[in-house]
C-alpha cells in the first residue's frame, strides 16, 4: 500500500485543537494504516490503498472534519515528492544577505506561471520568495510572525490551498518518512 505524508492546515491554533494521539486513533479507525504523527503542527504519515495525493487529502479532510466539526484542509505529498522538495530548496542559494530562516508553503497543486511570477518578484524588506513547482520557499530575515507574505496572501495569489512549515520540520520529515 502506498505511503503518503499529509500536512494539516491550521490545526492547534486558537480553538482548532487536534491532539495527535487522538488523531492517530481516528485515522486508524477510518481505515488508514501505519499512522504516525510528528510534533503538534499536524504532520501525518499514513498508508492507504488510495493512490493519488488529491484522493488521500480529500479523505483525510473528510475524516478529520467529521470528527472535529471544522474543516481541516490537508496538503499531501508522496515520500519521493517530500525528498524532492528538500533537494529543490537546498539547490536555491540564499535569497537574503545575510541569509534568513527558511520556510516552505506546501500547496495542493502546482503554482501557475503567473502566480509564480508574482511570488518570485516579492520584495518586502527581509522577505524573498522562490516558487518550486508546488512549493513556495520563503526566506525571512525578520521571522515568520511579522511577515507580510501570509498564508492567506499566498493562497490568494496562487488560488491553491497552502500550509507553511519551517524548513527544519520539512527536512526532518523527509529524513524520517521519505524512504
Amino acid at each position: 500500500m502506498p505511503v503518503h505524508v499529509a500536512f494539516l492546515r491550521a490545526v492547534n491554533v486558537g480553538q482548532r485543537q487536534v491532539k495527535m494521539a487522538d488523531l492517530r486513533v481516528v485515522l486508524e479507525d477510518a481505515g488508514f494504516d501505519d499512522v504516525e504523527t510528528y510534533i503538534q503542527t499536524g504532520n501525518v504519515r499514513v498508508r492507504t490503498p488510495l493512490r493519488s495525493t488529491a484522493e488521500v487529502g480529500a479523505e483525510l479532510a473528510r475524516v478529520i472534519g467529521d470528527w472535529k466539526g471544522f474543516a481541516v484542509p490537508c496538503v499531501v505529498r508522496t515520500p519521493a515528492a517530500l525528498r524532492a522538495t528538500v533537494a529543490a530548496v537546498d539547490a536555491v542559494e540564499p535569497l537574503l544577505r545575510p541569509a534568513g530562516r527558511r520556510y516552505v508553503a506546501l500547496a495542493d497543486g502546482t503554482v501557475a506561471k503567473d502566480a509564480a511570477a508574482v511570488l518570485d518578484a516579492w520584495e518586502e524588506p527581509g522577505e524573498r520568495v522562490r516558487v518550486l513547482g508546488a512549493d513556495v520557499l520563503a526566506e525571512l530575515g525578520n521571522g515568520f510572525q511579522g511577515t507580510k507574505l501570509t498564508n492567506t496572501r499566498v493562497e490568494k495569489i496562487t488560488g491553491l490551498t497552502t500550509t507553511w512549515r519551517d524548513l527544519k520540520v520539512v527536512r526532518a520529515l523527509a529524513e524520517r518518512w521519505g524512504a
